[in-house]
């Protein structure tokens, strides 16, 4: 608030006592002058809020406001962030399409790559193991094992038991041997066909959203 606004609040007879040199007219500079950091944060304040204006120190708050905090969780507070700054940027400028895609693997793998800045996350459902999920991380990212467990621990569904593990899938051998042609059944005798376990396609990926 410039001095001569803080003037014009004040009584006749005080305005008449600040002339230049005096007591009052010394005080009004300072109460200006303590005003002007603040001042300057208010006409700029949406800044604070933008992913990619805000300052690097307030990008771990802003974690907080879109649920990615764990991604930033540490043992001390003084502890460095386990990220670059922008990659949390990022982060944050997607927290809402990550919150929308939660529990599904294609939030989970966002997620993944955009806190590690690599691509290649492989998300295997075993069928023989249901509701357990076994997560491949790319040799790039495997010195991020710590941020990649944490991510995925928090993107899972609560019901899913998840491993993470790297390197590439094991190979799944040669095909099986066809089974020999089973002999035609005797006359009156009923055939039940085998069902086996349904194939439920995956959705197709949403487009991907600029950073």
């Amino acid at each position: 608030m410039r001095r001569a606004a803080i003037e014009r609040l004040l009584p006749a007879a005080y305005q008449r006592a600040a002339g230049p040199g005096s007591v009052l007219g010394a005080l009004l500079d300072v109460m200006e002058a303590l005003h002007a950091p603040d001042e300057a944060v208010l006409a700029d304040v949406d800044a604070l809020f933008g992913p990619y204006r805000t300052p690097d120190g307030f990008v771990a708050y802003l974690t907080r406001w879109v649920a990615m905090d764990h991604v930033v969780a540490a043992p001390r507070a003084d502890a460095p962030l386990p990220l670059p700054a922008g990659r949390l940027r990022d982060l944050v400028a997607h927290g809402a399409l990550l919150a929308r895609w939660r529990g599904t693997p294609y939030g989970m793998r966002t997620a993944l790559e955009l806190a590690t800045g690599v691509t290649g996350f492989v998300l295997d459902e075993p069928p023989e193991r249901p509701f357990h999920l076994v997560v491949r991380v790319p040799p790039a990212a495997a010195d991020r094992l710590a941020l990649v467990t944490r991510i995925v621990e928090a993107e899972k569904p609560a019901a899913v038991t998840v491993e993470v593990v790297t390197g590439d899938p094991p190979d799944p051998g040669p095909p099986p041997t066809p089974e020999p042609d089973v002999a035609e059944p005797a006359a009156g005798v009923a055939t039940v066909r085998a069902v086996g376990r349904a194939h439920v396609p995956a959705p197709h990926d949403p487009p991907e959203e600029p950073s």
